[in-house]
């Protein structure tokens, strides 16, 4: 069994990765698209590791705006009989259900969300969460881990791509702008940050 438990070590916080893919950079106006969200563990010899990844896709909220140069960049075809999108009412508890049952098994009193920029996707899920009258957001209201931040300490890159070759992740551009890519490699940056700073357990 792991020696680190997740509240003791983030102060009683659960971080999840995030990522989400929009149709512009205002969260009022432009549509939230995907979401995907890193579940994190510590493993057996006390490594912070990935879990699972939980993703959605979602349907553009009435109105909302799609700014062509968003579009592709992330090359979302938000009317594709593929994508099986969600309305955000339905989207957000989905990728919160799963958040709060690891809340409640890590005894945690609240998600942090971990994201590269994590600013801006924070704002997002804050928007669509209050958008829709969900009262129980798992996360935070305006607490973050940025990467932007930790990478350029740890290994002055700013910029994910470089920031993860700089961690010996590699990168494919072919898979980045993904939700799922992005907050996948994101998670593995910030367990590679997390596991390389020593960290002695509160008594």
């Amino acid at each position: 069994m792991s020696q680190i438990s997740m509240d003791k070590r983030f102060r009683g916080f659960l971080p999840v990765v995030v990522d989400v893919e929009t149709g512009g950079f205002n969260e009022k106006t432009d549509a939230l698209l995907q979401i995907a969200a890193v579940m994190l563990e510590f493993d057996e010899s006390g490594q912070l590791q990935c879990g699972e990844t939980h993703t959605c896709h979602v349907k553009p909220f009435p109105g909302a705006n799609m700014d062509p140069k968003s579009m592709e960049i992330n090359g979302i075809d938000p009317d594709h009989p593929l994508r099986m999108a969600l309305d955000e009412r339905d989207a957000l508890p989905k990728i919160f259900k799963p958040i709060r049952q690891a809340l409640k098994d890590n005894q945690c009193k609240r998600a942090i969300l971990v994201g590269h920029n994590a600013g801006f996707d924070l704002k997002f899920i804050n928007e669509a969460t209050r958008r829709c009258g969900i009262k129980r957001n798992p996360f935070h209201l305006f607490s973050t881990f940025d990467t932007v931040s930790l990478a350029g300490l740890a290994y002055g890159q700013t910029v994910l791509s470089r920031a993860a070759q700089a961690a010996g992740l590699g990168w494919d551009n072919n898979e980045a702008h993904s939700a799922i890519y992005d907050a996948e490699m994101t998670a593995k940056l910030f367990c590679k940050i997390v596991n390389s700073m020593p960290f002695t357990p509160p008594e």
